[in-house]
């Protein structure tokens, strides 16, 4: 068998399996067809009148802003618990007090004396709870796909619309500072900017320091529409201290004074936007589906009354994605046109009408244009792909087409209709909330083609006859001996275990590479997969180790009986790494044959992690276990495959190498025994008396041995 044929041949299984895998990723993990459609003010969401359409406010588009000006304080990791009072008991229980409680004084005290004016909520994110995914779910009011966690090393621009493209479009100037993910993901979309590096975890304070720098002064000099600030310490020292150490009651400190500048320099027509993008296990990592995780904070003040009512003793809980619709609305943009959030309702409403009515017509009529810009997005959506499940996509349509009409007609004959449009704000939350839990659901699909192409891949004969047969103990005690070193190691197969400190191996200093921190990361990850990849060819000398050491007799092939008798001498068969030149027809084929075998194996666990993943694609922790394991287990296959290759060829290599040597030392035993005729031909001489004349003296053993070897090879 040529050598080239048995790369290209594990190449081909290799891209069977490579097939399954993206087939599965494909019909599995949270992915969408991206569309790139835009609202705009001059196209309304859908039939109907818009509310307050005929005032001809300036700045009214869908509807009419409610503030002019914006400042969004984004708290990286600002875990909803780390807003809550000092004080933390049980009835009955004596009271707990932990070091990032109660640090955000100022916030509880506003909380308390402006009631109408502040409200704090708990915002529930989607996971994969990863910066870039949450920056992305909160701009396009979306839900992230899993599979872009891999992207937080390179983000690219954000193609749906988004906030910020509204608000470019309108030309309101947008002023940012901070995490320099923004600049990847909106390139040019700022009038001004402060980007700082946020890779180095370790750094605490050279982001926040230098947003506090330029801060208040940009604030100060009115030069700005909205103001964006992306803060990074308390995210930092999550993961480098954990959410109890004294550092994050420092961080969460300076967080409650920055808030308290910006409310003493807010003016009546501007909203302030406190939020976290996600949460933080008791560690300090955050990339899953936990409960810390899923669970940020998110508070709304306006120097002027915003809410009609105090606020219930337990924070709301709302959807993360909640927030664009909401700010849209308020601001007086067109909804994004991929948004599939549903809008804070009770910030619509009319707090200086004494009239109830009016009030809840208010948020009829906000409810009523997300649910049109939903709707409409559905059924672009739908027409483009076909992953929506089409009987659900039926019902959620009529629920709507019912509410809408309801809403219409109580438009005519407002008077009267406070319990019918109760029922309309519920019909319109029921469609709303009913089509963001539909593409949670058909956006995680699993597909059976993985297994089709797996079962095919798996259905090579891989049982070749020759001396150099692998049994399949030895083959799966390799592959498991990789998985082994992998946790002993320390790794694990999620990813806030990622060792995201391998970036700066070498370079403690830091550096600006991302392709480089990727690789380095890469390289610590799955050093154990690429160790016993390539080393796996060395199993090969497995039957020889499972051998009784000393000399044994050559065994003769059928048929050879005579001619071993006519032999007196008895040959001795070679031992170890020389018996590999025993049978050189069938080393290429022995190579394959151990690929194949690895292959396979390696195939089996990730077939494994696949069937666990699609049969608990439902269970509560299907994104934080069984998702990141299939991902690992995928990586991992793909660098072990490409290292095997790697290690096969180089075996070959060698192999080409020692042969060549081989035949050169035959050639010299030739003309050795041909010289020595000439010489010695008195009795007492021999050949191997000549020989021992005319070559050095460490290659004489090796020689004898590859004479028998050759000529038992040209038999």
């Amino acid at each position: 068998m040529r050598k080239i044929s048995v790369l290209l041949f594990l190449a081909w299984v290799g891209f069977l399996f490579y097939a399954g895998i993206a087939l599965f990723t494909s019909g599995f993990l949270l992915t969408r067809l991206e569309l790139t459609n835009h609202s705009s003010c001059q196209e309304p969401p859908g039939p109907g009148s818009l509310p307050w359409g005929s005032r001809g406010e300036p700045g009214a588009c869908w509807m009419a802003s409610r503030f002019s000006r914006l400042v969004l304080v984004l708290i990286d990791a600002l875990r909803f618990d780390f807003a809550q009072p000092q004080l933390s008991h049980v009835s009955g229980e004596p009271p707990v007090s932990l070091p990032f409680l109660g640090k955000l004084g100022f916030l509880q005290r506003i909380l308390e004396i402006q009631p109408h004016h502040a409200r704090l909520y708990q915002s529930k994110v989607d996971p994969p709870t990863t910066t870039m995914q949450r920056l992305k779910a909160l701009t396009t009011g979306s839900l992230p796909t899993f599979i872009d966690a891999g992207s937080n090393f390179a983000s690219y621009a954000i193609a749906e619309d988004n906030l910020v493209k509204q608000l470019t479009s309108t030309g309101r100037r947008v002023v940012f500072m901070g995490d320099e993910t923004w600049n990847d993901l909106f390139p040019g979309a700022f009038s001004q900017a402060f980007f700082f590096p946020s890779f180095d975890v370790r750094d605490l304070h050279t982001v926040d320091n230098g947003i506090l720098e330029h801060l208040y002064p940009i604030m100060d000099s009115g030069e700005w529409d909205v103001l964006i600030t992306h803060f990074l310490g308390v995210d930092h020292c999550g993961h480098k201290h954990g959410p109890h150490h004294p550092e994050m009651a420092k961080k969460l400190s300076q967080m409650d004074q920055v808030i308290q500048g910006l409310v003493e320099r807010l003016e009546n027509d501007t909203l302030l936007v406190v939020t976290g993008d996600h949460g933080m296990t008791t560690s300090g990592n955050h990339g899953g589906d936990s409960e810390l995780e899923t669970s940020a904070a998110l508070f709304l003040y306006s120097p002027t009354a915003l809410f009609p009512s105090a606020p219930p003793e337990e924070p709301e809980v709302i959807p993360q994605i909640s927030l664009v619709p909401t700010l849209a609305l308020l601001l007086g943009l067109p909804i994004p046109f991929g948004n599939i959030g549903e809008v804070i309702a009770e910030v619509f409403s009319e707090v200086e009408d004494s009239q109830p009515h009016s009030s809840t017509l208010a948020q009829a009529s906000a409810l009523h244009l997300n649910a049109q810009q939903v709707s409409r997005f559905l059924h672009t959506y739908s027409t483009a792909a076909q992953d929506l499940q089409v009987k659900e996509l039926h019902r959620l349509q009529n629920l709507f087409s019912k509410a809408s009409a309801d809403y219409q007609r109580l438009l005519q004959s407002p008077q009267g209709a406070e319990a019918a449009l109760q029922t309309v704000i519920t019909e319109l939350q029921q469609f709303l909330r009913g089509v963001r839990a539909m593409c949670i659901e058909s956006w995680a699909r699993f597909s059976l083609s993985f297994l089709l192409l797996h079962l095919l891949a798996a259905g090579i004969p891989i049982t070749t006859p020759g001396p150099f047969t692998v049994p399949w103990q030895a083959v799966s005690a390799w592959a498991f001996m990789a998985t082994q070193t992998f946790y002993s190691t320390g790794h694990q197969p999620v990813f806030p275990a990622i060792h995201w400190h391998a970036a700066f191996v070498g370079v403690p200093e830091g550096h600006d590479f991302t392709w480089l921190s990727a690789l380095l990361v890469g390289t610590n990850t799955f050093a154990s997969h690429i160790l016993f990849a390539v080393g796996c060819p060395l199993l090969l000398l497995w039957p020889f180790l499972c051998e009784s050491q000393g000399p044994r007799k050559r065994r003769q092939p059928p048929g050879n009986e005579a001619e071993a008798r006519v032999r007196p001498e008895e040959e001795e068969e070679p031992l170890m790494e020389m018996r590999l030149r025993d049978a050189p027809h069938h080393f290429n084929a022995a190579l394959l044959q151990l690929g194949l075998k690895y292959l396979f194996v390696l195939g089996i666990q990730i077939l494994a992690c696949a069937l666990a993943a699609s049969i608990l694609r439902r269970h509560l922790m299907v994104w934080k276990v069984f998702a990141p394991k299939f991902i690992f287990e995928a990586m991992g296959f793909i660098v072990s495959s490409v290292g095997l290759c790697l290690g096969i060829a180089l075996v070959m290599r060698v192999d080409g190498a020692v042969s060549s040597w081989f035949r050169q030392l035959v050639l010299a035993q030739q003309k050795a025994g041909e010289q020595s005729s000439l010489v010695y031909t008195g009795a007492g001489s021999s050949a191997r008396e000549a020989q021992s004349h005319l070559l050095p003296p460490c290659s004489q053993d090796l020689l004898a041995s590859g004479t028998s070897l050759f000529y038992n090879s040209k038999s």
